[in-house]
């Protein structure tokens, strides 16, 4: 028993000791992120784009669509989401593999910003450093309006504002509801979802997103089904 006991100890200082190296190199690459470009100066970097979207021109319906399909707990969390990070962690060990992130939509903006898309540790932990840098200096719909001009919606298209015209040829405010939840549903796998490329999976993501608003109450069935049915 002993012996059984002092096992598991060692096992343990392992685990910690390898948590703590790993938290360690992960803040060291955020704050070697921030030493090359502060935030402050990223972020007026971004919003000295031409095709810059304020979140006061963004439809209602599109905004509703990215936070049911991304992160619906957004308004209510400090920049990670505890419960996803959990529920992404167990379906990881179960795929033995990276397939689920349960990134936020302020982690998905750090990354943007600072990060590759890489899948590592290290860089997962630097990524949540900078989500509560981010959150401390900037509101929620500041964030969000970021996080739209800094995701990547295929084609070449890296705001919104750019997608909503290479896609549809429209300005924002003439996109139909079909075409928010359309385009909400790209940054997730732009190049598998891109409408120009794969129409077929863009419409079967785009049903996704509509399940998603459905269920956080930002859609009932009926509007869904109206919607549809007013592009066919």
């Amino acid at each position: 028993m002993k012996t059984f006991v002092k096992i598991v100890l060692i096992i343990s200082l392992v685990i910690i000791s390898v948590a703590v190296v790993v938290v360690g190199n992960g803040y060291d690459m955020y704050k070697e992120a921030l030493n090359k470009m502060s935030l402050e100066e990223k972020v007026a970097t971004i919003r000295k784009n031409e095709n810059y979207t304020k979140i006061e021109e963004v439809p209602k319906i599109y905004k509703n669509a990215v936070i049911s399909v991304e992160d619906h707990r957004f308004y209510r969390h400090c920049g990670i989401d505890i419960i996803a990070i959990v529920r992404a962690m167990i379906n990881d060990i179960k795929a033995m593999d990276f397939v689920e992130g349960g990134s936020t939509i302020t982690q998905q903006l750090a990354k943007n910003m600072y990060f590759t898309q890489e899948k590592k540790i290290t860089r997962k932990i630097a990524e949540i450093f900078m989500a509560f840098e981010i959150e401390k200096n900037y509101s929620k719909d500041n964030i969000l309006e970021l996080y739209l001009n800094t995701s990547y919606y295929g084609d070449g298209y890296y705001t919104v504002k750019e997608a909503c015209k290479g896609y549809f040829n429209k300005k924002l405010n003439q996109m139909t509801d079909y075409e928010a939840i359309l385009l909400a549903g790209i940054p997730n796998a732009p190049s598998v979802y891109s409408p120009t490329k794969n129409p077929e999976l863009a419409r079967k993501r785009q049903k996704q997103v509509m399940e998603k608003m459905i269920k956080h109450d930002y859609l009932s069935k009926e509007e869904a089904n109206y919607i549809i049915k007013q592009n066919q």
